[in-house]
């Protein structure tokens, strides 16, 4: 009997070997801290930020670093998170205008557990997003501060996100005047 496994199989699309080359691959996210997230590059490539800091030229064997100076570890850790469940659950996409105040009605459970976080920690995750370049976390967790203030008058939203008002009364009364028509809307 012939052996025709070798001739049968496709040649492997270089796709393909690059995809699973990523899969396999490993870096070493460095956080503010210097502590190091050893994840998939597979992974890590779901921010486009580290997607241009790797080097094709590493050796597979040896996990490139890849400092993360504006993320602090708990950060890193929480973000790693979404990565791995965005792996095995793509998120829905955020309709816009929101449609509610509560996440639950806007993505999956898991994704509005996930930001139900301090608002340190949410605005910590916005500003990660941002400079890791994670789209669909920056969407996130932009939707969640926006459906913190959706609904809500100035001074609610002052209080809810501890803001001074820095306003005289003249200046307030000046700016309602001016934007009258918003409220009338």
């Amino acid at each position: 009997m012939a052996d025709f496994a070798a001739e049968d199989k496709p040649a492997a699309t270089p796709a393909a070997a690059g995809a699973e080359a990523s899969s396999s691959r490993m870096v070493n996210l460095v956080s503010q801290e210097g502590e190091a997230f050893n994840v998939t590059l597979a992974l890590a490539s779901m921010s486009d930020l580290v997607k241009t800091m790797v080097d094709e030229e590493q050796d597979e064997d040896e996990a490139q670093e890849i400092p993360l100076p504006n993320v602090k570890s708990a950060v890193l850790a929480k973000i790693l998170e979404f990565c791995r469940h965005m792996a095995e659950e793509p998120m829905q996409e955020v309709e816009k205008p929101l449609k509610s105040t509560n996440m639950h009605e806007i993505v999956q459970p898991w994704y509005a557990d996930y930001v139900d976080v301090e608002q340190d920690m949410l605005f910590e995750l916005i500003f990660a997003a941002n400079y890791m370049d994670i789209k669909p976390l920056l969407e996130l967790t932009c939707a969640t501060v926006a459906s913190m203030i959706k609904g809500k008058t100035p001074e609610e939203i002052r209080t809810t996100f501890n803001i001074v008002n820095d306003f005289s009364p003249e200046e307030e009364a000046q700016i309602r005047e001016e934007n009258k028509w918003r409220e009338e809307a």
